[in-house]
């Protein structure tokens, strides 16, 4: 079985967690919040899906056995992410998420979330070992009916994203909307129009494309600047399958890199406290007004991070990924109106908060971006890089300085290391280079910074070489 948990819930090949793999970790959930005490018998648990061929199949097997299990689904069908969350955290209830997020179609996952966000990896732990107990039980895999409340979940999920800017605040702006298969695209349309924007929808698909946001696929990177010169647009929007990271592309179609994304929304918020992974810019610690925090990568560590802040008595707490992914952990107060915390990954509020800048300066987005002046980064991964050999790699390059320095020689000399999650090093030079294997896929990733475009990408490619002929 393909089946892990990773940093972003379960996730393997479809064709293993379609029917009673599904089944099994359905009612494994289910039986974690009723023993643990964080749902009662008959309580309501919501189920949402991406656009992916798997995941209707997968979402009526967890329909079912959630209810087989004692509790009351509630079926909220092809939703963003975050509008899952949101809703069930208005409720109070669990809630499902069946999506694979950027992986390849033919992979799929289920992203778990108590009555109060996220689970942590202590639900993982305890969610896994029950799948155990489950699995030997030998369940059938049942149907059952649902309450169908996705018209009511994409609502409420509009009524927020319209109250986090004045009217009209996109106006004057003429923004693409690449809507390929992710779950966001009709309420991309319906969000920006609202504010004013000249929409023009592009590359819709009914056939699944993955679209990694921190990792812009070349054949992606061409449709962003072709459309961008063709239309003459003054930005691009996208997200994920799920909707849960931004994609955002300038004037010239060039996407603009997640992490900055993330620092624009903090300082929009004015936040006094970031979490962020140490994948993120080096240089975010000095572009704003506000403490920032460093974890491993990954929603639950950066959630983590963020319940620590907020133990320690500060307000105006935030996280962000590399990736844009969003998180807030205090309420907001925007346009006289209090916004909600919604502790898991957003990719409407850096979206709108970027683009707002723009309008508000009336300037290209590329002016916006080099104005910060951030370190240039890059990222890229080789898929299909086997997890055995990847830890192969980390465990040889941290047996020995020496291994590390003799691996790294084409590239540059050592000068100090992070071990926060993967291996980050940063060389004589001032230049950085961090590998780190997916969680949960075959792939092993490389992020490196430096002080042109020119030099990070000869990096990038040297750093992906390295690792591509590693034994």
């Amino acid at each position: 079985m393909s089946l892990k948990f990773g940093t972003s819930g379960l996730r393997g090949l479809s064709q293993d967690l379609k029917g009673k793999a599904s089944a099994i970790y359905a009612t494994a959930f289910a039986r974690h919040l009723l023993t643990s005490g964080q749902a009662k018998a008959g309580d309501p648990i919501l189920i949402g899906q991406d656009f992916r061929d798997s995941s209707p199949a997968i979402a009526q097997t967890c329909i079912g056995a959630l209810a087989a299990a004692g509790l009351k689904p509630i079926d909220c069908g092809a939703l963003p992410t975050p509008a899952l969350a949101l809703y069930s955290l208005s409720l109070k209830a669990a809630a499902l998420m069946i999506t694979g997020s950027h992986i390849p179609a033919d992979r799929n996952g289920i992203k778990f979330y108590r009555p109060d966000g996220e689970i942590d990896k202590q639900d993982e732990t305890a969610i896994a070992d029950l799948a155990k107990t489950v699995e030997v039980e030998n369940i059938s895999v049942t149907s059952a009916l649902a309450e169908n409340r996705a018209d009511q979940a994409n609502a409420f999920f509009f009524e927020r994203n319209a109250s986090l800017l004045p009217d009209n605040s996109l106006s004057g702006l003429k923004i693409g909307v690449y809507q390929h298969s992710t779950v966001a695209r009709d309420a991309f349309v319906d969000v920006l129009k609202h504010y004013g924007a000249d929409v023009l929808s592009l590359g819709r698909s009914e056939t699944f494309i993955p679209v990694d946001t921190e990792a812009v696929s070349a054949d992606t990177l061409e449709k962003l600047k072709t459309w961008s010169t063709e239309h003459k647009l003054d930005a691009i929007i996208s997200a994920d399958g799920d909707g849960d990271r931004p994609l955002l592309a300038d004037e010239h179609g060039v996407p603009l890199r997640g992490d900055l994304l993330g620092l624009i929304t903090a300082n929009f918020l004015k936040a006094d406290v970031v979490v962020t992974p140490v994948t993120s810019n080096s240089g975010i610690e000095s572009s704003g007004d506000f403490e920032v925090l460093r974890t491993k990568v990954g929603s639950p560590f950066v959630i983590a991070g963020m319940e620590e802040a907020l133990s320690k008595g500060n307000k105006g707490v935030i996280g962000f990924e590399a990736n844009g992914g969003f998180l807030t952990a205090s309420p907001f107060t925007l346009n006289g109106k209090t916004v909600s915390a919604l502790p898991t990954r957003d990719c409407f509020l850096p979206l709108l908060a970027a683009l707002k800048l723009a309008a508000e300066q009336n300037k290209p987005l590329s002016e916006i971006a080099a104005a910060y002046k951030l370190p240039v980064a890059a990222a890229d991964r080789l898929q299909d890089f086997a997890q055995e050999k990847s830890a192969a790699l980390m465990e040889h390059l941290r047996s020995s300085s020496t291994n590390l320095e003799n691996f790294l020689k084409p590239v540059g000399t050592v000068k100090e290391t992070s071990d926060i999650d993967g291996l980050r090093v940063t060389l004589s030079n001032g230049n950085t280079i961090h590998f780190r294997p997916s969680g949960n896929a075959p792939e092993m990733r490389c992020y490196v910074e430096a002080a042109s475009e020119d030099e990070a990408n000869a990096l990038l490619n040297k750093g992906l070489d390295l690792i591509r002929n590693f034994g």
